[in-house]
């Protein structure tokens, strides 16, 4: 399913003739974390209770690049208190981002989505390095004690993604599934207006990115 929306975000920009990177990958120059940067990717894996080295990432994936613009969807999985707590970290002081006033908001108001959508060992436990950098996962479900590791990971990493990328020059779309667009005189989920659009609203959902991106 999200394979299948950020194909449908690649046909939007197509169809209006974008030209689109598609899995751009990104190698992490570390050079350009030292000192401050590692000072605030310290501070957000404090936050989250990291225990240990901090892990860093080695290069960013990123399905679509326009230009200096790069873009991400984010689905349910996005939106947790750990995400909550990353976003509430000094780098969002230093860097200005547009979208991070709405993703403050859909992470108090959608946990419960993400509760529904992220209980798989693979989610919530996450990779291994999860549990060496924040302990071993709760039972599924249960957010209290230690909570979701993998979840905790997950926040980590968006928070290296909005770090590094803006360190190398590039501005970071990211965009929300739950981000309204009106359409036909209502407001609309952007997550359900990508599951089977037609040729205008293709195009409608390109032009509002191009919006977004100007």
């Amino acid at each position: 399913m999200y394979q299948q929306k950020v194909s449908q975000i690649i046909q939007s920009l197509d169809m209006l003739e974008v030209s689109c990177e598609l899995d751009f990958k990104l190698p992490v120059n570390e050079s350009l974390l030292t000192g401050k940067g590692e000072k605030l990717l310290f501070d957000a894996y404090g936050d989250l209770n990291g225990k240990g080295a901090m892990p860093t990432l080695k290069n960013l994936k990123i399905p679509i690049k326009v230009g200096k613009n790069v873009l991400l969807y984010d689905d349910a999985k996005h939106f947790n208190r750990y995400r909550l707590a990353t976003l509430k970290s000094s780098l969002y002081q230093v860097f200005n981002f547009p979208w991070h006033a709405g993703y403050l908001r859909m992470c108090r108001a959608h946990e419960r989505e993400c509760l529904l959508s992220g209980l798989q060992d693979r989610v919530w436990k996450g990779p291994p390095l999860a549990s060496s950098c924040f302990g071993p996962a709760e039972e599924a479900g249960d957010l209290s004690g230690n909570g979701a590791s993998g979840w905790k990971l997950n926040a980590y990493n968006d928070l290296q993604y909005d770090l590094i990328s803006r360190l190398h020059g590039y501005r970071l779309m990211r965009i929300p599934a739950y981000e309204n667009l009106m359409i036909g005189g209502q407001l609309q989920r952007v997550d359900k207006l990508l599951l089977h659009p037609g040729p205008d609203l293709l195009k409608t959902i390109g032009t509002w990115l191009l919006r977004k991106m100007s």
